[in-house]
């Protein structure tokens, strides 16, 4: 959950930590008397009340779910993030998400189920700043950002198998990805006035011949995974990359024939051996389309990665393009002496998106976001957080980003 005020996001957060120390005590109390299995999981509730200016008041709920699916030393701890929220302004989300371990990590199943009647703005394709110079005189540091909201619904199913390969961390094999946008309102376009009022989903997708008003990808993708990380939810130690090419072509139900390439690694690097949770968190990804025409909505943009972790402090899709690169390193740290349940982060990321219709490459712009954060650790053993974080961005750009887990 991103961009709450100041002071709902805050108590919401206090609030939270006594919720959830509560549960976790009863949960010992009554789970001592249960069976192995049921021990197992936990289930950190995360109750939503808060608004902002894109979508007014905003209610529901956002659990996460931890887990083994075999024996702790021998497993890794699976995770599962849901959430259902609606708002004030023609707003539902509604999402499962999860990345799980099957028994003695033979095999790493990964699931993002989506349906969401959404809006949200768009500012076109690449890092570069946008005005509109034909109704707003000047530079471009007096200039108002083109902001064009979209409203659209989206229904998403991504589905991964991965195989481990014998006694190594490597995870390999295929998966499935469907999605649908559609019920598409273009806001700003005006197609009477004079002179037209064009945007850019409409110049995108007129220039390559692609429809206006809803389109799908469905497509398989090829998956190599490395995962070495001590601890999913928060780790302290090991590396995480994986390298997916997904095909789409219009045989499957397409649009429009594709295929886009991901690339990601992480690594997590101790600094003080006697506090391992004083550490460097580090995460890169990249994402491209290798070949044919993504529809707009479709192509590589910021915060649409999984767990839609990248990009604070912007809002999801605030920097678009055929090609997007993001990098963020994370200074976590404890703030106590001796205990590790209370913890801080300071953050720092960049991003660059190529637009190659306007011949605007990638890296020929980099947009920065930073920030500071605090952490409170609700279920020890397994290292589970909740977080409060408050981030800065290009041209005023901020936002205040409550999760559970850390954030990469």
């Amino acid at each position: 959950m991103r961009v709450l005020p100041f002071k709902s996001a805050y108590t919401l957060f206090l609030a939270l930590m006594v919720l959830s120390g509560n549960l976790h005590a009863q949960m010992d109390s009554t789970l001592s008397a249960q069976t192995e299995p049921t021990r197992k999981l936990s289930i950190i509730p995360l109750p939503v009340i808060s608004s902002n200016p894109t979508s007014g008041l905003i209610l529901g709920v956002a659990p996460s779910f931890n887990w083994f699916a075999g024996d702790p030393s021998t497993t890794s701890m699976s995770t599962a993030l849901g959430m259902a929220l609606v708002t004030t302004k023609r707003q539902l989300f509604t999402s499962m998400r999860s990345n799980a371990y099957l028994k003695d990590d033979a095999w790493v199943i990964l699931t993002d189920i989506r349906f969401n009647i959404n809006n949200q703005p768009t500012y076109g394709l690449g890092t570069k700043l946008f005005a509109r110079e034909h109704q707003i005189p000047g530079p471009l540091e007096s200039a108002d950002l083109v902001k064009e909201m979209i409203y659209f619904n989206h229904f998403r199913f991504y589905g991964t198998a991965l195989k481990r390969h014998q006694k190594t961390r490597f995870f390999y094999r295929l998966g499935y990805h469907f999605d649908a946008i559609y019920s598409i309102e273009d806001e700003e376009l005006d197609l009477e006035s004079n002179p037209q009022q064009l945007t850019f989903h409409h110049q995108y997708q007129t220039l390559k011949g692609l429809p206006l008003e809803a389109y799908r990808q469905s497509g398989i993708s090829m998956n190599l995974l490395f995962d070495s990380r001590d601890n999913v939810a928060n780790p302290y130690d090991g590396q995480f990359m994986l390298l997916s090419w997904r095909v789409s072509p219009e045989a499957l139900g397409s649009t429009v024939s594709g295929s886009q390439l991901w690339v990601e690694y992480r690594n997590y690097f101790t600094l003080n051996r006697e506090r391992p949770r004083n550490l460097l968190a580090f995460w890169t990804y990249g994402w491209t389309v290798t070949g044919g025409d993504l529809p707009y909505m479709f192509l590589p943009a910021l915060g649409w990665d999984m767990f839609s972790r990248s990009g604070r402090p912007y809002t999801f899709g605030r920097f678009r393009g055929e090609d997007l690169v993001y990098g963020e390193l994370e200074w976590r740290f404890p703030l106590q002496q001796r205990k590790d349940r209370f913890g801080g982060v300071i953050f720092v990321n960049t991003t660059s998106a190529s637009s190659r219709t306007e011949d605007v490459a990638l890296f020929s712009q980099f947009q920065l976001g930073y920030g500071l954060g605090i952490r409170y650790m609700v279920l020890k053993k397994k290292r589970v957080n909740i977080g409060l974080d408050y981030g800065w961005g290009t041209r005023g750009a901020s936002g205040i980003f409550l999760n559970v887990n850390e954030m990469f």
